[in-house]
């Protein structure tokens, strides 16, 4: 089959597209990439979450670096994926591997590739891997393996701790004893997935809801969107607790309800972040956002004269940023943020935790923040409708989206577009509509944005009859 990498890394069906046949193609060539790039002398650390049969996955692509003489780092229990990053870059390894699929259901899994500097692999790097992947099929490159007995007799494989490591760098980023001190009544779901016991050994007496090990997830996708909090915000709305705080399953996202028990969203977390670095922390630099994150960082980087990127979705674009450029902080819709003196990667633990030190330090909920912001720079309403989708039918509407020209959506005129990353329609009041097909599934994705509620629902409701779904 041909192996094509996401917006972060290679994901399938678990049995029929990721088997341990085609995990063996894509680890050999990363293999021989590493070889290649001369970083194979640095080891590998390699680390996995709850899915089913992650971590025998994940002993296979270890069994297959020791086959090539390199050396790995195994570590010794599921572990999120910032904690792996973090113990590329502590480690100074070549690069890491993460088998997760992250916010999939739980029929997928996948193969996340970090490179040497602790974050998602580069696109120019990931196809170089996809030509590797499908050069070695042609060739008939044989897959060089030693069994992991045999790897560990040679000291080719160590069990490797990845949460000591990254505790310290937490520790140094945030304020644990004031928010220690705050005594926060906080309860954290981290959906089954591998962020689970991470924050409550962290801050002693925090609450955790879904925190077995579950493999099916209860039956729903481990993404901490809206409709899947809704333990989460009864708990809050209940009084028991102040605020909530979701991790995805692999822990590099950050959902979160607020004091009313309202789901807060990565649009609304980004925004209340930025402010915290920004003006309690002291921090400036450029601020990155994906095509379909909210306006309200484009006006709140005006506000505080920091340079604003914008990247396609995904946040290996927004890490080839935070390399290239001084940047504060990115962003995407998703829920995937980073920041300035960390990693150039996601981090949903990293990112509850500033959530928790904003309000140790101000003694203010989440939603308040919130409020305080847009009283100065507007009100924002928005919504994403995730539709199921053939690949003909997906096809088709991308076609003739690039061929057809829209000149006005749900009786607005169109003032611009931007094909970044989908098709997005602006109009003049800075309301907006984005169409968008997953690259990962069967999925079309609708986003908007407006002042209005009910222009949001319009938006979205045009969108459908424009995608004919």
């Amino acid at each position: 089959m041909q192996i094509k990498f996401g917006t972060d890394g290679w994901r399938g069906v678990i049995a029929r597209d990721f088997t341990f046949e085609n995990v063996s193609l894509v680890a050999q060539a990363t293999m021989d990439y590493l070889q290649r790039e001369g970083l194979a002398s640095r080891g590998l650390v390699v680390g996995y979450d709850r899915r089913f049969l992650s971590r025998e996955f994940a002993e296979r692509v270890v069994e297959i670096a020791a086959g090539n003489g390199i050396a790995c780092w195994l570590t010794d229990g599921y572990s999120p994926t910032p904690a792996v990053s973090w113990g590329v870059h502590e480690l100074g390894a070549g690069a890491g591997v993460m088998i997760t699929a992250s916010h999939n259901p739980p029929i997928y899994n996948g193969f996340k590739l970090k490179e040497a500097y602790g974050g998602s692999a580069r696109p120019s790097t990931t196809k170089v891997l996809e030509e590797m992947v499908a050069a070695n099929q042609a060739n008939g490159r044989k897959v060089l393996a030693a069994p992991l007995v045999e790897a560990r007799a040679k000291g080719l494989v160590e069990d490797f701790d990845a949460k000591t490591a990254y505790f310290r760098q937490l520790a140094r980023y945030v304020d644990l004893d004031l928010i220690r001190r705050a005594n926060i009544p906080v309860v954290v779901d981290p959906m089954y997935g591998a962020g689970t016991g991470f924050i409550p050994e962290l801050l002693p007496g925090t609450a955790e809801i879904h925190a077995l090990e579950n493999p099916g997830f209860g039956g729903q996708p481990p993404e901490p969107t809206e409709e899947h909090l809704a333990d989460l915000a009864l708990l809050v709305k209940s009084g028991q607790y102040r605020v909530g705080l979701a991790l995805d399953g692999d822990a590099d996202r950050i959902g979160a309800v607020d004091e009313a028990g309202e789901f807060f969203s990565s649009h609304r977390i980004f925004t209340v972040l930025l402010r915290h670095l920004h003006e309690r922390k002291g921090l400036s630099g450029g601020v990155v956002k994906t095509v379909s994150t909210t306006r309200m960082i484009d006006l709140l980087s005006a506000k505080f004269g920091l340079p604003l990127f914008e990247t396609p979705i995904g946040f290996k674009h927004i890490c080839e940023l935070m390399l290239d450029h001084d940047i504060l902080m990115g962003g995407e819709e998703s829920g995937g943020l980073g920041v300035k003196g960390h990693i150039p990667e996601r981090d949903g633990i990293l990112m509850g935790l500033l959530l928790l030190e904003a309000m140790a330090m101000t003694g203010k909920g989440l939603r308040q923040l919130l409020m305080e912001t847009m009283d100065e720079i507007g009100h924002f309403y928005y919504h994403r409708l995730d539709l199921s989708i053939d690949n003909a039918a997906k096809e088709e509407l991308i076609a003739r989206l690039q061929s057809e020209g829209l000149t006005t959506i749900a009786g607005r005129p169109v003032m611009e577009e931007n094909f970044r990353d989908g098709f997005k329609f602006i109009f003049d009041d800075g309301s907006w509509l984005l169409i968008r097909p997953s690259g990962t599934e069967p999925v079309l994705r609708l986003y908007s944005e407006a002042g209005d509620p009910d222009l949001v629902t319009a938006l979205l409701h045009a969108g459908r009859e424009i995608a004919r779904i």
